[in-house]
């Protein structure tokens, strides 16, 4: 009798329980709860909007305000300009080429992309793992696009526009180092065992070409791992540069490639007048091997030459006026700097929540230890220097919108500190305490520990800006007041949701705090299928 007692209470509970998305949201709309439902895919039914075989057309209304003085009057004065969108639908075959493959990311995402495309599985001591692209906001992020019966309805993020699959892409690069990607990833002890097996035979013949060693320009302690370089002059380098993409692209055969500095961060380069301030002067410069030309900056060079995008994920000033001036002339996409993935994001995220809540942060003190190669290498001044300067400046533009909290010139004491201890490996400790002053006199003070595993978070953002940059460059729009269609300004302010130090064209703001970042981003997208930006009014429900 127990036993039966036993199993019947099972079964009661089990026919009580909801099953599927169906019955938990009327489950929700019972409690009086908001919903959400899930939807794979969508057309905008719209006069505004035009779908073909090749293209989604779209008009748009951007609305927007001036700001002047009229005597001793501000006026705001609402002003709305009319573009037209029009987006490629013809997704590519794309080629990723990264500089630094045989590094801790760049292992680690090759080791993602194959587990997903394979659909794999592995044993952990906490049960079975399956893969999947968790970190990346193309790949795992959704967005909102309506209501449907009082249910709020997204889609994923990769689906409001055609965007190129990771599991498509092909992948390669080049390193210092001519060790293969299996052993790299061994050796970076960032993924679990049983999954390093699965993968062994993939990764084993995947050896980076040879790339650009300057050891000037990193730390003395990576000359151990350097037996894998690109000989010849500065001028020479860039020319074999040049000659890899296009065999990577050719032996792929490939439709785009998108090339991603994720090597070591490197010193910061000195710019000089007649040496790196103008595309002519660089050039000049690069023929005549001057020592100042940093490794990432001829792989810049390389790909403005022929119109490959590329991305810097790292902190250093790849991008000197000289850079900057012939992708502007060429009309070539370059992007960065140095990717957010962990204790930056979450300050991006903190400092703005506290500045917009009237609250004013007077010290941002943040310390960091690691023990990847990442670390080994900033444990050299020089180059710690660099990423220094890209983790304190994320504050800035947060600071200065609130005057009323901070005088002219004024900003909180802040400071970075990077140790490399090895026993750590790839899960960095982050460590931070903000204080802040408070109502009448009063001190708050925030003290936040995060621990990140470092590439894990890195690989999906990598992969993120590879595929934005590439949809980035099958937009078109143009103004009412313009005949011809053309593309985004060739520097790619739309990846800076993913950057510490966003690179934006002069004159334009720069903007750090991370919700402002990803509203652009997406707003972007909706005005390319002609959605308005989402306002989270709600109007209708009021």
């Amino acid at each position: 009798a127990p036993a039966s007692n036993a199993s019947d209470r099972r079964k009661k509970a089990a026919d009580e329980r909801p099953r599927g998305a169906a019955e938990g949201r009327q489950r929700g709309k019972r409690e009086g709860q908001a919903t959400a439902m899930l939807v794979d895919g969508f057309e905008v039914d719209s006069p505004n909007v035009t779908y073909t075989e090749d293209h989604i057309t779209a008009k748009y209304v951007y609305e927007t305000t001036d700001v002047v003085q009229d005597g001793g009057t501000w006026k705001v004065k609402p002003r709305q300009i009319g573009y037209e969108f029009k987006t490629d639908k013809r997704v590519p075959k794309l080629g990723i080429m990264l500089v630094g493959w045989g590094g801790n990311n760049g292992s680690t995402v090759t080791a993602g992309i194959l587990a997903n495309k394979g659909g794999l599985s592995w044993k952990t001591k906490d049960g079975v793992q399956h893969a999947n692209y968790w970190g990346s906001v193309t790949q795992a992020a959704t967005c909102r696009i309506g209501n449907f019966n009082g249910e709020e309805v997204h889609v994923p993020f990769k689906n409001i526009l055609p965007m190129v699959s990771p599991n498509d892409v092909a992948i390669g690069g080049w390193d210092i180092s001519a060790m293969n990607l299996a052993e790299s990833m061994e050796r970076s002890r960032v993924l679990d065992y049983d999954l390093q097996m699965q993968l062994w035979d993939q990764m084993k013949d995947m050896v980076p070409l040879p790339s650009i060693y300057d050891p000037q320009f990193i730390a003395a302690n990576q000359a151990e791992r350097a037996d894998n370089c690109i000989a010849g002059s500065k001028a020479e380098q860039v020319e074999q540069i040049r000659r890899d993409i296009k065999d990577f692209k050719a032996k792929n055969a490939l439709d785009s490639v998108v090339v991603l500095w994720t090597a070591n961060t490197e010193r910061y380069s000195e710019v000089v007048a007649g040496m790196n301030d103008t595309k002519e002067n660089l050039q000049r410069s690069i023929e005549a091997g001057e020592s100042e030309i940093s490794p990432s900056t001829l792989f810049a060079w390389a790909c403005i030459t022929d119109g490959v995008p590329f991305v810097n994920g790292s902190p250093q000033n790849t991008f000197v006026p000289g850079v900057i001036d012939y992708a502007v002339s060429k009309k070539s996409f370059i992007g960065g700097d140095d990717f957010k993935s962990g204790q930056t994001k979450m300050k991006s995220v903190l400092v703005d929540f506290l500045v917009g809540a009237g609250i004013k942060p007077v010290s941002i003190v943040s310390y960091n230890h690691l023990g990847n190669n990442d670390g080994y290498n900033l444990s050299a001044p020089q180059t710690f220097r660099s990423k220094e300067i890209s983790k304190s400046n994320v504050v800035d533009d947060m600071v200065q919108s609130n005057s009323i909290l901070y005088k002219d010139g004024e900003h909180p004491d802040h400071i970075v500190v990077i140790k490399y201890q090895p026993y750590v490996a790839d899960s960095k400790r982050a460590m931070d305490e903000y204080t802040s002053e408070i109502f009448m006199g009063g001190k708050n003070t925030i003290v936040m520990h995060n621990t990140c595993e470092d590439s894990l978070l890195a690989a999906p953002i990598i992969l993120d800006l590879c595929l934005l940059t590439e949809l980035v460059t099958r937009i078109q729009f143009k103004s009412e007041d313009e005949e011809d269609f053309h593309g985004f300004h060739p520097i790619a302010v739309l990846l800076s949701y993913l950057t510490k130090a966003p690179l934006v064209p002069k004159g334009t703001p720069i903007v750090n705090a991370l919700s402002k970042q990803r509203a652009m981003l997406e707003n972007i997208f909706r005005a390319c299928v002609g959605l308005a930006p989402e306002n989270n009014m709600l109007m209708e429900y009021k």
